[in-house]
């Protein structure tokens, strides 16, 4: 008998600089190579502050996803999350949603509140299934409709 092997995902705060690299080059391969939403390259400001937490997917221990959260105000009561990306090799493995549970796991241990987001149209009903909820009107973000989402936090 065959016996399928299941696949170790694990989503957490890049931990070396070769997860940090692994999580700008997932970036870059879905933001840039892939979607042509930026030129060149994704990072901006956020990259460059420290407070800012770079996710990483990983699966079978290799970087297969990343997402980015960052403090919206100085109490960092409002967090927002962007830039999820999954390779599309690891897209049907199940990475994307604990991608952003891992997200939202960390703005609340941080003493978030509630964490915002921008989400292309297509990944809407993605974001439901997960608790968002859409927070007024569809608007242009990186040069692309996007619908404004938000999610309550928990204090872990």
């Amino acid at each position: 008998m065959l016996q399928a092997h299941r696949l170790a995902i694990e989503c957490r705060a890049a931990r070396t600089e070769d997860e940090l690299a692994g999580h700008y080059a997932v970036r870059h391969r879905v933001f840039v190579d892939e979607q042509g939403i930026f030129a060149g390259s994704d990072r901006d400001r956020h990259d460059l502050d420290p407070a800012t937490v770079h996710v990483v997917g990983l699966v079978d221990g290799v970087v297969g996803g990343a997402v980015r959260l960052f403090p919206l105000d100085e109490a960092a009561r409002r967090w927002q999350g962007d830039r999820l990306s999954v390779l599309r090799g690891y897209r049907t493995q199940g990475l994307g949603a604990p991608l952003v549970r891992c997200a939202v796991l960390l703005a609340g241990a941080s003493g978030g509140t509630v964490m915002i987001a921008h989400i292309q149209l297509a990944n809407v009903a993605f974001f439901r299934r997960l608790g968002w909820e859409c927070d007024g009107g569809v608007e242009t973000y990186a040069g692309l409709p996007h619908q404004p989402m938000l999610i309550g936090l928990r204090q872990e």
